[in-house]
């Protein structure tokens, strides 16, 4: 078999980072293993042209370790065009531990992922993602300063959800402004998947919106919790896609939409909290823009908790958080003019505007 006519998934076989097809002119992959706690953990620096690269720490139980690589890889991507589409100073980068959160997850495992955390110089920062906690970072922090999204207590801005779900919140009201003539989304049924600590914020600001909010999750006690506290329906059945909702926001993991529920989502307005929700982002996202889906940028969107941890870094308070964060609705709203008017995918137009602040720094 000659290398022209290996397949993608071939090549990363043989090749399993540079032939990655999510290796996107990464600057470093960092391999984090300690025999002691049971650390194994992937740390990826995409790109550092406005900054050091910031991005949180995520620790997941996955299938395999080509999965966590995978996951690094495009998370890590997707951090470089939020800080740039948002006009921070600061490049992207994103690190996994292989684990069960719930099981493994100890303060020496987090005190030895600090070390490593430290011993890259500053280069990147780490923060809270899923399966951590903001005490998680508290204990990183007793091993080195490159770490955001402590507790307010110790200085920091504490946990980033609220203000992520804040964005994404108003980048869904830009995006019903776009498709529905209006940003009020009193009556609008909104189907959230993954209600964690940001998702269960888009219930409680929808909901007082006067939303009709339908809810889905693999955590059947917190369904539970939400929808008591909430008046949200609960859909049980994965199979969500076919609902007939307006706006469909998908907080959970990434690739929700792909080649297998594209042709069955109805709803009109694509906004959530979820990175990376496109499988194929030059595909599905021309094909949501064939089928008249306002689809909202997740790297737009989601970059309230960058903004809320880039406070520790530049030293600005809660008002200004917040009316950075607000002003993703302006910037949404921009991307969907743009879309029109150049005849692009919204994905594209947004990732258009943040490659142009960075090729602007290269020069």
């Amino acid at each position: 078999m000659t290398l022209d006519i290996v397949e993608a998934k071939d090549l990363c076989n043989i090749n399993p980072v540079f032939g990655n097809f999510s290796f996107d002119k990464h600057e470093q992959i960092v391999f984090c293993n300690d025999e002691a706690t049971g650390l194994k953990a992937i740390i990826g620096i995409h790109n550092t042209t406005l900054g050091p690269a910031l991005g949180g720490t995520r620790m997941w139980n996955y299938k395999n370790e080509e999965d966590a690589l995978q996951d690094v890889l495009r998370l890590s991507r997707g951090m470089t065009y939020k800080a740039a589409i948002t006009g921070l100073k600061l490049g992207g980068g994103k690190a996994v531990i292989i684990g069960d959160a719930k099981t493994q997850k100890t303060d020496d495992l987090m005190r030895r992922f600090g070390e490593f955390v430290h011993s890259l110089g500053g280069k990147y920062i780490t923060a809270e993602d899923v399966g951590m906690e903001t005490r998680d970072m508290d204990i990183v922090r007793d091993i080195t300063p490159y770490v955001t999204g402590i507790s307010e207590a110790r200085g920091g801005a504490g946990n980033p959800s609220p203000i992520t779900a804040y964005g994404v919140f108003m980048g869904m009201k830009a995006a019903a402004k776009y498709q529905f003539g209006t940003d009020n989304l009193k009556g609008k049924k909104i189907l959230i998947q993954g209600i964690g600590h940001v998702g269960e914020t888009i219930v409680d600001l929808a909901t007082k919106e006067g939303a009709q909010i339908i809810i889905n999750d693999i955590n059947k006690e917190q369904l539970e919790y939400v929808s008591k506290k909430y008046g949200a329906t609960i859909h049980h059945d994965l199979d969500i896609y076919g609902l007939d909702v307006d706006i469909y926001a998908p907080c959970a993991l990434g690739a929700t939409i792909n080649d297998n529920t594209i042709d069955r989502i109805k709803a009109k307005v694509i906004a959530g909290a979820a990175n990376n929700q496109l499988q194929d982002e030059i595909k599905h996202g021309r094909l949501l823009k064939e089928k008249g889906i306002a689809y909202a940028p997740d790297f737009l969107i989601n970059a309230g908790g960058i903004i809320n941890v880039y406070a520790e870094i530049e030293g600005y308070g809660k008002d200004e958080i917040i009316r950075q964060t607000e002003n993703i609705y302006n910037t949404t709203l921009e991307i969907f003019k743009l879309s029109e008017t150049q005849n692009i995918t919204t994905h594209r137009a947004a990732f258009n505007i943040a490659q142009a602040r960075i090729d602007a720094k290269k020069n």
